[in-house]
């Protein structure tokens, strides 16, 4: 297995066809096509499924792109740094459920920054989806939680794609609501005050078990259940259906604005709101200054 395979197949996972990769890495296809066989030979597996409509990767072949993409992102910077010397751009990238404060951090963590020297992404996406990132390496860390309830499923998932999970911190649940909601006033509201009104739920697609789930206490009987795909279509059922959520308390104004509030729901369950990352792995300095900055939030609600 040598670099220059490594390069051909990324480059291939990027195009619809080998003739199109082939033109874009300036070689003959035949020699593109015996060189992806020959890669292919040595691991075992097929990387791609050849059809007539084109190439596409097999589900073992995408694990391998994103290790194959994590190796010659660490042999550029070792080019840039140690052979080249040229300036090689920041890259960072990380995948988090729904929150809000995450979001937020993000957006500290790119303001240190100049615009011409990185290359930032953030994957506000389903549970499933945050692990598949960081197992592919498609993102360096995810951001979820655990509780009493999913963490034996998820922990045992996290063991299977060799990652490790890191909490960041322990909260008590909230309501999250749009602040003309009945309850608002409330100190402190019970499930059962919140029968009446529709609870809110963030669809976890073709993995849509309870494990999956990114709100807690999501095996109680909702008389009202409702799934939405985005945050803002989420924001806008608050106001249009009274509607609510289950939540860490962490409000972000500057994100949301200033019409939302978080009630303390009446009880003990608990939520650990943490990191996955690759086993063994080592963060990256951008990555430890975008942690510094969710441990902030930590400081300042808890």
């Amino acid at each position: 297995m040598t670099l220059t395979q490594l390069k051909y197949a990324i480059t291939v996972s990027g195009e619809h066809s080998l003739n199109d990769a082939a033109k874009k890495l300036y070689i003959a296809q035949p020699s593109l096509s015996s060189a992806i066989h020959a890669l292919e030979k040595e691991i075992g597996f097929a990387i791609f499924i050849r059809s007539k409509t084109g190439i596409t990767l097999t589900t073992a072949g995408a694990e391998f792109i994103g290790y194959a993409k994590s190796v010659i992102e660490q042999y550029n910077i070792l080019d840039a740094k140690y052979l080249s010397h040229a300036n090689l751009k920041k890259y960072f990238s990380v995948s988090m459920q729904h929150y809000t404060f995450a979001v937020s951090a993000f957006v500290e963590l790119v303001k240190q920054y100049d615009v011409k020297e990185y290359e930032f992404e953030i994957h506000e996406t389903k549970t499933y989806e945050v692990i598949e990132n960081v197992r592919n390496q498609k993102s360096e860390i995810g951001i979820l939680y655990l509780n009493h309830y999913n963490q034996p499923v998820l922990t045992k998932i996290f063991a299977e794609f060799s990652l490790h999970f890191v909490p960041l911190l322990e909260c008590n649940i909230y309501v999250y609501m749009w602040k003309g909601h009945p309850l608002a006033n409330k100190y402190q509201i019970s499930l059962e005050d919140l029968d009446e009104y529709p609870c809110l739920g963030f669809a976890q697609g073709e993995h849509n078990s309870f494990y999956f789930a990114e709100e807690v206490l999501s095996t109680y009987q909702y008389k009202r259940f409702i799934r939405a795909n985005d945050r803002a279509t989420m924001l806008n059922l608050m106001i249009g259906l009274n509607g609510f959520t289950l939540c860490s308390g962490i409000i972000c104004e500057e994100l949301n604005g200033k019409d939302y509030c978080a009630v303390k729901l009446k009880s003990d369950e608990k939520m650990t709101i943490g990191y996955i990352m690759q086993k063994n792995a080592i963060l990256s300095p951008i990555c430890e200054k975008y942690l510094q900055e969710i441990a902030k939030y930590q400081k300042e609600n808890f």
